[in-house]
């Protein structure tokens, strides 16, 4: 023990130099005292303030220990030290401790005693992390994660393995705060879909607890390790369900060394569009609907006319003409190329520009770059354009067709009914510009603009809670893709929109990558069992196909609390769960937020905002619609009939309900419970 002891502090000691030299690097642009790879990552983190003091005063400098057999070909007696960043032994020297993502450590997750990979012992360390979990504030800064236990598991003998206590430790350690990364506690099937390829798209169906959001969290880091380069030019994009969502693992990839991801959520995608209106739940289900893509094709490209008039284009002395039936032709193959509209816009002035030249070329005129861009931009040639290949803005397109009359209904005959194409349509006309804008158009318009503009797309994009992504949410998803791969999480069971995927195949053609492999996710280390099986009796009623989820957890609690009112039976067990230690969250219908949060406040208590706990009482209130990919120790679901009644996904709200719990479930109700779980 004090020999590792030693070994830590020798390891904060070489972390301290390599801060050191970094920013001796960024001040004067070259460094001194680490490897070239420390000098070049720890100046990259040391641009995130939040890694700074979520990783160097006190985080455990490593996790876990290699120690491989002398007879090993490729590593034979050699001793690794793994931890979430790489540290310097300085100059000519190994380092201290390897990086998670490090080819090597990838043993550390597979071996087993039946492969052991040339590992003879895998040492499990143990720490205190002293507050580690609480964001430090100006004043408070926590101090080092103190080492107290390791444990050795002997994979050269064979034979089973005893469960690990450090392992589980680590697992039902409470919750306080964003969420954390589980560099410590990867399974051998999370490590597969961590280290998939760049070039490979996965889709993860995962259950509650199983660590799906994680994994991709994880992923981006390693492809970003393993791929720097492409990627830094491409980028790495997390799109997250909401922005309390995003408040809740925005702490997981700074504290893996990667920091300049961009997170973000489907609306933060479609910020060019200023939403002020609300649709009715009819016209958002037109509105979100595959179909929706071919109405605005049609409409976009219907503005594409066949000329009819031989182009003149007057030249100083010369006139330049192109016959209606060669324009016509142009135009046809430039249709024919399927490239953005205004790509083909431009495509066609360059070819009737390059039709011009050619009868000047005949006649001895001389033409040059010059000459070619004056032609271009001539009257005559504009005025063609504007005729044949018009000039189109995506909010223009859009507030158009949804404006109604002849437009509509040639775009969307045989594709949508009469009824639907009402639905769509605005009380009266507007304009782009005095168009009151909802969710649901913000899409379209993102639609249009990928129809019009050639898009910037990312080298790897994460969707986290795909399954609630309508079609068209997935096309605005796949854009951003572009020619990348994606990471695609999720749970059908969890579905909640009006448009939520009932199976992944469909889902995953929309999202531009149909050959993506998909893998369940089953074995759950984050939900106890007695809450995974109760969970479990909603999935008959659900009507999706995924396997019943299963926690390696015995450990956990479950209580049904009767109350005479529901905000007093809240109070009450909130009160109880103070006792105990962990972060809270009560969650409830959208409806009984407000009187919650009187009743929580009337008896003492100041509850913060979801995705995070509030101030000194530890507790958040939670609306059901912000509680999917939240985790609390302790959950209070507060009358699960009424989130069970609230709409057609209901039960699927109760479903992601009841498995927030970390460690403990209370589920207050004044009303009573729900059928499937009444007994």
């Amino acid at each position: 023990m004090e020999a590792e002891r030693a070994y830590a502090e020798a390891a904060r000691d070489g972390l301290g130099r390599m801060v050191e030299a970094a920013r001796r690097q960024v001040v004067i642009g070259e460094g001194a005292g680490a490897d070239r790879y420390a000098l070049e990552s720890l100046g990259r983190l040391l641009k995130s303030r939040a890694k700074q003091l979520a990783e160097e005063p006190g985080g455990p400098p490593f996790f876990g220990r290699l120690d491989f057999g002398a007879d090993d070909a490729d590593h034979g007696g050699n001793r690794y030290y793994i931890g979430r960043r790489h540290i310097s032994g300085g100059p000519e020297r190994p380092p201290l401790v390897l990086d998670w993502r490090a080819p090597v450590a990838r043993t550390f997750y597979q071996a087993s005693t039946g492969e052991p990979q040339g590992v003879a012992v895998r040492r499990r360390f143990g720490w205190d992390l002293v507050g580690s979990d609480v964001r430090p504030g100006p004043a408070v800064r926590p101090g080092p994660a103190v080492l107290t236990g390791f444990e050795d598991e002997r994979l050269d003998q064979g034979g089973d393995l005893r469960r690990s206590r450090i392992l589980d430790a680590e697992i039902e350690r409470p919750r306080q705060g964003p969420m954390r990364d589980i560099v410590a506690t990867i399974q051998p099937e999370q490590d597969d879909l961590v280290r998939a390829g760049l070039d490979e798209s996965i889709c993860v169906q995962g259950a509650p607890g199983t660590g799906k959001t994680a994994v991709g969290l994880h992923r981006a880091a390693f492809l970003l390790y393993s791929h720097r380069k492409r990627l830094e030019r491409t980028g790495v994009l997390i799109v997250g369900p909401n922005p309390a969502f995003l408040r809740y693992i925005s702490a997981v990839l700074p504290t893996l060394g990667e920091a300049d991801v961009e997170q973000t959520t489907l609306d933060g995608l479609l910020s060019r569009t200023h939403v002020r209106a609300q649709d009715t739940e009819t016209a958002a289900i037109v509105k979100h609907d595959a179909r929706m893509a071919e109405v605005l094709h049609r409409a976009l490209y219907a503005r594409v006319a066949v000329p009819e008039e031989t182009l003149v284009v007057p030249d100083g002395a010369y006139r330049w003409r192109i016959a209606p039936e060669e324009l016509s032709a142009l135009v046809g193959d430039v249709r024919g190329e399927q490239v953005p509209y205004g790509t083909g816009r431009e495509r066609v002035r360059s070819r009737v520009v390059a039709l011009l030249r050619r009868q000047a070329e005949r006649r001895g005129r001389p033409v040059n770059g010059a000459w070619q861009r004056n032609i271009g931009r001539s009257p005559a040639v504009a005025a063609f354009l504007d005729h044949a290949w018009p000039r189109v803005k995506p909010e223009e397109l859009v507030a158009a067709l949804l404006s109604g009359g002849p437009m509509l209904a040639q775009a969307a005959a045989g594709v949508l009914t009469g009824e639907e194409q009402a639905a769509l349509q605005w009380d009266r006309p507007r304009s782009a510009k005095s168009a009151c804008w909802s969710a649901a158009d913000a899409v379209l318009v993102d639609e249009a603009a990928g129809l019009i503009e050639s898009g910037h797309g990312m080298g790897h994009v994460i969707v986290d809670e795909a399954q609630d992504l309508s079609p068209m949410q997935c096309r605005v998803v796949a854009r951003r893709g572009g020619h990348g791969s994606l990471t695609v999480l999720g749970d059908l069971a969890q579905g909640t929109t009006p448009w939520a995927a009932q199976d992944w195949d469909g889902q995953l053609a929309h999202l531009g990558v149909p050959k993506a492999r998909i893998v369940p996710l089953t074995d759950g280390f984050r939900v106890p069992g007695a809450v995974v099986a109760l969970a479990n009796r909603l999935l008959e009623a659900l009507d999706v196909d995924v396997p019943p989820g299963r926690s390696v957890r015995g450990d956990g609690e479950l209580r049904f609390l009767k109350a005479s009112t529901l905000a007093e039976g809240v109070v009450t067990a909130v009160r109880r769960a103070l006792a105990q230690d962990g972060a809270i969250g009560v969650i409830c219908a959208d409806a009984a937020l407000t009187a919650l949060d009187e009743a929580l406040r009337a008896a003492g208590f100041e509850p913060g905002e979801a995705g995070e706990a509030g101030g000194g009482a530890r507790v958040a209130l939670v609306p059901i619609g912000l509680a999917k990919g939240l985790e609390y120790d302790h959950v209070v679901v507060a009358e699960p009939a009424q989130i069970a009644g609230d709409g057609t996904r209901g039960l699927n709200r109760l479903y992601v309900a009841l498995t927030r719990a970390v460690s403990r479930l209370d589920i207050v109700h004044a009303r009573p419970l729900p059928a499937l779980l009444a007994d």
